[in-house]
């Protein structure tokens, strides 16, 4: 793996991030001791955010897979591929990342199949080690590389949600929405708004959180009030930008789409 290969997975830019607690210094004692790290909370709340602004922080490549169902342990660990020379092996992102030294990000674990999930079993306790079963290869990872997954534990049912003993192998931080205050920093510093208006749109995402569970599967997240800001700085106006952005995305259900376009009129007017 030449220095080139890389340095493209290395982020040249750092990503802003506002820590909400004590995760940065956490994160970065677990990463000098290598300790696989579990990222929970609530879908765009940051945690993607932060494994990049971490990733940055440290020097560290990285290497991020999105997990769905269809997902296989080939897909993650590599296959032979043929091509006019005949077979050879290509890595997946997880072998990549062993090879390399990179962080390896699985971001929503659980929708990946848990017959997936146990091949990173090896890579996440005293052996660091990967079996390339059908290259008849055991890769020792790479002194730098660590591994990181996020789920989101609210939303997973009791089919889709981690076995004890993967559950076990990993360092946990919680994460949540932040609060108001810090959250209207974050809106206004990644859209451009001025904060009147990003305090607007967290104060519609407070009430929407509070419907969790009464009619709402998942409140209104800070990635979607960053979407509304953004559309709302395009000169769109915010009624119509909340619509597009904290509403219809959110549900499909009439009554519940009133109730969340009652809660944009009260601080924006058409």
């Amino acid at each position: 793996m030449t220095e080139m290969s890389i340095d493209q997975f290395r982020l040249k830019a750092e990503p802003y991030y506002r820590p909400v607690g004590n995760e940065v210094d956490l994160f970065e004692a677990a990463y000098a001791r290598r300790m696989p790290v579990m990222l929970k909370g609530p879908t765009g709340c940051g945690k993607s955010r932060f494994v990049e602004y971490m990733a940055f922080k440290l020097g560290r490549p990285l290497i991020t897979v999105a997990c769905n169902e269809d997902m296989t342990a080939s897909d993650l660990v590599g296959r032979f591929l043929l091509d006019k020379d005949g077979t050879r092996w290509q890595d997946g992102p997880l072998t990549t990342a062993a090879r390399i030294g990179a962080i390896c990000y699985l971001d929503e674990v659980v929708e990946a199949r848990q017959d997936t999930t146990v091949v990173i079993h090896p890579l996440t306790d005293y052996r660091r080690c990967l079996p390339l079963d059908k290259k008849q290869e055991l890769l020792q990872a790479h002194e730098d590389f660590q591994l990181v997954i996020s789920y989101n534990p609210g939303y997973q049912s009791l089919m889709k949600d981690l076995k004890p003993s993967t559950k076990q192998r990993f360092g946990a931080l919680a994460f949540d929405y932040p609060e108001a205050e810090l959250e209207t920093e974050i809106v206004a510093a990644e859209t451009g708004v001025d904060k009147e208006i990003a305090g607007k749109l967290v104060q519609i995402a407070h009430r929407a959180r509070n419907l969790k569970g009464h009619g709402l599967d998942e409140g209104i997240s800070t990635r979607l009030l960053v979407y509304a800001g953004q559309i709302i700085a395009e000169g769109v106006d915010p009624v119509l930008a909340c619509k597009m952005t904290l509403v219809t995305p959110l549900t499909d259900d009439p009554d519940m789409q009133e109730t969340l376009e009652a809660a944009v009129a009260t601080y924006f007017f058409a």
